[in-house]
């Protein structure tokens, strides 16, 4: 009987590698993110240390509240549905079908998700410059639209590719039209990935932040730039309390939605066919949406190379000095220097402690209590995807200002707010890969007599290797462009480029607009080098955004 029980005992080390995985990302959003929101929370509804609610009733008082809510949830839905309506017929294309030159097309595809959003107000605002969309509602769902059909596009494609086709073919057999085809077998199976990707582009366009303040001003605010208002400007944390806590519970529950309908990563994958005549209109679909998402960055480009006697490239070489007026404190070039150092330093602390996660959150253990709690664990890993940036932001100044955490002057902090943003794409890459991984292979390794750290070694880490190197270069392009949180906390003598393109936009102006047109194109082509990388890496997984 000892020996059964000494059988069955957990070795020393895998609980002292569970209680790591676990308590490393705990204790980092604990600090990092969970303290920095509560309090800043706090500061609005218990300004005196006591509970005080009657603030939520003052500020759903106002009409500007009420108007900002209804246009925040409605242009997140409209959002939502046009994402779907045009990112079916690219998935199909680019998931279903086999040709030539489809990885670049997909690479192009993902480009406008993984754009800085200051560059795609940028890109926006110079396309719309003197029309009568220039500033409006439109151009606000325009540049939403363009920033997330990507979402929809991988979300729903990898899950139509691992669609079996023989129903699909059975039915055309027996005489069903493409259309009757879709509408009757293929888009019921669809139907979980498409409200998954539905939900997370709510979820993402919900709390847009840099796009809408580029875009939209205070005119089309949403409850992020209201925030950011209240809290910079007006400096009345009780309101931005109230607004932080209702955006809370928002992205709470849509995470919710999220996690009953993302479905098994377990699948199998098609074999991609040629198109046939029947996938026409498809083709042509995805070949105009996809022919629309280049404008934007085109007319950046162009933009960026029309100087007053003809193309040329003078406002880059501009971005060497400080702007029209000294509009900023260090050059342009000095600005991206910072930026790639705080991204790299983002990069290492998103990517360790979102594979440490993702290794813990991969296991099945055999207790539903352990089981419901590692859901709760994954839940909140995505949390910061959803809470304001502004919150956050702020939330590090009112908090992180004594020892042992007196780290306001300190050049982490940025890295640390940024990799809170990174952190969740990274367990979305990685995650999928690990629980990919037949069990048995690790059974098979213990059995032969490998060690626990070696079977973590040649099978988990050898499998997701790759996967790891495409996590960090996502996470390094989400670093790059962070602007919510880094605008908070960024000093004038060590800006980042995405603040340094918003301070020279608001200083209209002599240089000062070509300055951040060609500095935008420069941070764009850093990130499009970037993700052209991730692109060679990339392990298509189900669960990734």
């Amino acid at each position: 009987m000892a020996n059964a029980s000494t059988a069955v005992r957990t070795p020393p080390s895998i609980v002292i590698a569970t209680v790591l995985g676990v308590g490393v990302p705990v204790a980092f959003l604990a600090v990092f993110f969970a303290w920095p929101v509560a309090a800043m929370i706090g500061r609005g509804v218990a300004p005196e240390g006591i509970l005080d609610l009657g603030g939520f009733g003052e500020v759903f008082s106002r009409p500007r509240t009420i108007r900002l809510l209804g246009l925040t949830l409605g242009q997140a839905a409209l959002a939502s549905v046009l994402c779907v309506l045009l990112g079916l017929p690219v998935a199909h294309v680019l998931y279903r079908l086999q040709f030539r030159g489809r990885a670049l097309l997909r690479a192009l595809v993902l480009l406008p998700f993984v754009l800085p959003t200051v560059v795609v107000g940028v890109a926006f605002r110079t396309l719309l410059r003197g029309t009568p969309l220039d500033g409006t509602f439109v151009a606000i769902m325009l540049a939403l639209v363009f920033f997330n059909v990507a979402v929809v596009v991988r979300t729903v494609g990898s899950a139509w590719e691992g669609l079996d086709p023989r129903q699909e073919d059975a039915a055309r057999v027996l005489g069903a039209s493409p259309a009757r085809v879709f509408l009757t077998i293929t888009l019921p199976r669809l139907g979980p990935s498409i409200a998954a990707a539905a939900s997370i582009v709510f979820l993402f366009c919900a709390t847009a932040f840099g796009v809408v303040l580029v875009l939209g001003g205070t005119q089309f605010g949403t409850i992020e730039t209201e925030i950011y208002l209240l809290t910079t400007q007006f400096l009345d944390l009780r309101a931005a309390s109230v607004l932080s806590v209702t955006q809370l519970v928002i992205v709470v529950a849509l995470l919710a939605v999220v996690g009953r309908v993302r479905g098994s990563t377990q699948r199998r994958v098609a074999i991609a066919r040629r198109p046939r005549r029947s996938d026409a209109p498809a083709l042509v679909a995805a070949s105009l949406i996809t022919a629309a998402l280049a404008v934007p960055v085109l007319a950046l480009v162009e933009r960026s190379l029309r100087t007053s006697d003809g193309y040329g490239f003078t406002n880059f070489a501009l971005l060497a000095g400080t702007g029209s007026r000294n509009a900023l404190v260090v050059p342009v070039w000095v600005a991206l220097g910072n930026s790639l150092t705080i991204a790299v330093q983002a990069t290492v602390i998103a990517v360790t402690i979102g594979l440490v996660a993702s290794l813990v959150l991969s296991r099945s253990p055999r207790s539903p209590t352990a089981r419901r709690a590692l859901g709760v664990f994954d839940g909140a890993l995505l949390l910061p995807l959803g809470v304001s940036a502004v919150t956050v932001g702020f939330g590090f100044l009112i908090t992180l200002n004594q020892p042992p955490f007196d780290l306001r002057s300190s050049p982490i902090l940025i890295p640390i707010a940024q990799a809170l943003v990174a952190l969740p794409l990274v367990v979305r890459t990685v995650l999928p890969v690990l629980r990919s991984i037949d069990p048995r292979l690790r059974e098979s390794a213990a059995v032969l007599g490998a060690s626990p750290w070696r079977v973590l070694r040649d099978v988990d880490l050898s499998v997701v290797a790759r996967p790891v190197l495409a996590a960090s270069g996502f996470a390094f392009a989400v670093a790059l462009g962070e602007f919510g949180a880094t605008s908070f906390l960024s000093r004038p003598d060590r800006p980042t480029l995405p603040v340094v393109i918003y301070r020279l936009i608001g200083l209209p102006g002599g240089d000062n607009f070509g300055m951040a047109i060609a500095a935008s194109v420069v941070l764009a082509a850093v990130t499009v080098a970037v993700i052209a990388l991730v692109e060679r890496l990339r392990v298509d997984t189900v669960g990734a955004f």
